[in-house]
């Protein structure tokens, strides 16, 4: 590996917000079961082996950086299908069978979909409280607004404008 690549990689990881180290250990993931997926179709043991080695890793370090204090039965239910997953991986890398890889590929994948969107989401609402309160606006979330279920939103523009 490119010694210059492998010193921004090493800097990225050690100045990344806890929240960007999460979606790169994903990525490793993923990268790790697309590589042994490739190694199955060429047959590759060692090189099926070391990749799905480096995915239980990750998912260990998932596993062992869990806060069951304040993640509650979130937390509990998580550590479960990471558990799900290794163990999985431990079964595909026994039998070198592709479609268990696949399989944990896809839940991984669809997890650091969600995983970025959360956060996503957190930085939005955190943007959006701390403009407000910069403006000395209150800041009122969208869970505090009455729901109504109606679907109504041109309904109630059309009452703002006649008041």
């Amino acid at each position: 590996m490119n010694p210059y690549l492998k010193q921004y990689q090493r800097t990225e990881v050690e100045t990344a917000t806890p929240e960007r180290i999460l979606i790169l250990l994903y990525d490793g993931a993923i990268q790790f079961l697309n590589k042994a997926l490739i190694a199955l179709d060429e047959k590759n043991i060692p090189e099926i082996h070391n990749n799905i080695i480096g995915a239980e890793r990750i998912l260990l370090e998932f596993m062992n950086t869990i806060d069951f204090e304040q993640g509650g039965d979130f937390a509990v239910r998580l550590n479960a299908l990471y558990q799900y997953l290794y163990n999985r991986l431990v079964e595909a890398n026994m039998k070198k069978d592709k479609d268990i890889v696949k399989q944990v590929l896809n839940f991984l994948t669809d997890l650091r979909v969600t995983w970025k969107q959360a956060i996503n989401m957190t930085k939005s609402e955190a943007q959006k409280i701390a403009a407000a309160s910069t403006s000395g606006d209150t800041y009122v979330s969208n869970e505090d607004y009455d729901d109504d279920d109606d679907d109504d939103d041109e309904d109630d523009e059309d009452e703002e404008d006649e008041e």
